[in-house]
């Protein structure tokens, strides 16, 4: 068992819990920083919170991270904290800079300052590969984002790797540069969970509280799931497998960068089909289109060769695309009932 802690930005979002699990059951000390709400939620670490630590602030609040670290004096440190979806990074340019760009620049300078010998893991993104030049992705590909979310990400990605590369203070900083990862925990501005949660909504011909989309609308309405481009291919995998990942990372010696992904490409109408089929139901029937949810700029196709992974880490994904869907699909079933 380990005596190491761990501190995770980010701790209460889908990888942030489902890391802390893999930490705990390690023997890791894990603590975490989220934003304080009015409602004081605490997300997908509810059922953790007697094990943890937990310290209120923000990527935009340098001091709230630096009291954090002076505090826990971690190890390891996770940042995973951002503001994760590419569609909304255009309604919050600004904001999306500061969380997920300038955010990450703050918690490298706070940790230089004050645990320098922690190993930082980076949460970079296939989306900074944007429309790629080449299929698969690997660690060499040209990024091009194409969205304010992506660029935020490339910057803290390239700044990760100047602390990193720096002579006179060099920071141990790897970057996973993860493929989509889904799971029951995923949130519903997500078009993963979106589908997921409707089929369970109209299998179980569910008419009050039903979820709502990133637009604040039902996610069924009139018996009919709204989405965007269908024709959208992604590599898409499993969150826990995704988060052994990264605290493989941070177990070398020395650091680097790395492709996380399942090698396996398929379409939101590919995902659509595989989640009305789990329930017996044909998504034809119940799946209308509509340009609102589509990106001004799009990013794709997506695919993934995680063989540096595989050589370096010994890491593969343990979970195929049609179990994926099956598990997001049963848990959203026994959900909204």
């Amino acid at each position: 068992m380990s005596n190491k802690r761990a501190f995770i930005t980010g701790i209460s979002g889908q990888d942030g819990s489902y890391l802390t699990e893999f930490l705990l059951k390690k023997g890791y000390e894990v603590a975490g920083l989220i934003r304080r709400n009015a409602a004081n939620e605490t997300g997908n670490i509810e059922h953790l919170i007697s094990e943890i630590k937990i310290y209120h602030g923000d990527l935009v609040s340098p001091e709230s991270i630096a009291m954090a670290l002076l505090d826990f004096k971690p190890d390891e440190i996770y940042n995973l904290a951002s503001q994760s979806s590419p569609l909304a990074s255009f309604k919050d340019v600004f904001g999306t800079m500061m969380i997920t760009g300038i955010g990450a620049v703050q918690v490298f300078e706070r940790v230089k300052q004050i645990v320098p010998k922690a190993k930082i893991y980076q949460a970079s993104t296939s989306e900074m590969f944007g429309k790629p030049s080449q299929i698969p992705q690997n660690e060499e590909t040209p990024f091009s984002p194409a969205n304010p979310y992506s660029a935020a990400k490339e910057l803290a990605h390239r700044m990760a790797i100047i602390y990193r590369n720096d002579k006179n203070k060099p920071m141990f900083i790897s970057c996973g540069i993860l493929f989509n990862h889904e799971s029951p925990r995923r949130g519903l501005n997500f078009v993963t969970r979106k589908i997921s949660a409707a089929v369970a909504v109209l299998k179980n011909n569910k008419k009050e509280g039903i979820p709502l989309n990133e637009s604040g609308e039902p996610i069924v309405k009139d018996g009919k799931l709204t989405l965007g481009d269908l024709d959208a291919k992604r590599d898409w995998g499993y969150a826990p497998d995704y988060v052994e990942a990264m605290w493989m990372i941070l177990q070398k010696d020395s650091p680097d960068d790395f492709v996380i992904a399942t090698g396996e490409m398929h379409t939101v109408e590919e995902f659509a089909k595989e989640a009305f089929e789990t329930v017996g139901l044909n998504w034809k029937e119940y799946v209308v289109v509509d340009d609102k949810f589509v990106p001004p700029v799009q990013t794709g196709p997506l695919l993934g060769d995680f063989a540096k992974a595989k050589k370096i880490l010994g890491w593969e994904p343990k979970t195929k695309f049609p179990d994926l869907v099956k598990i997001m699909v049963h848990s959203d079933l026994a959900k909204f009932t």
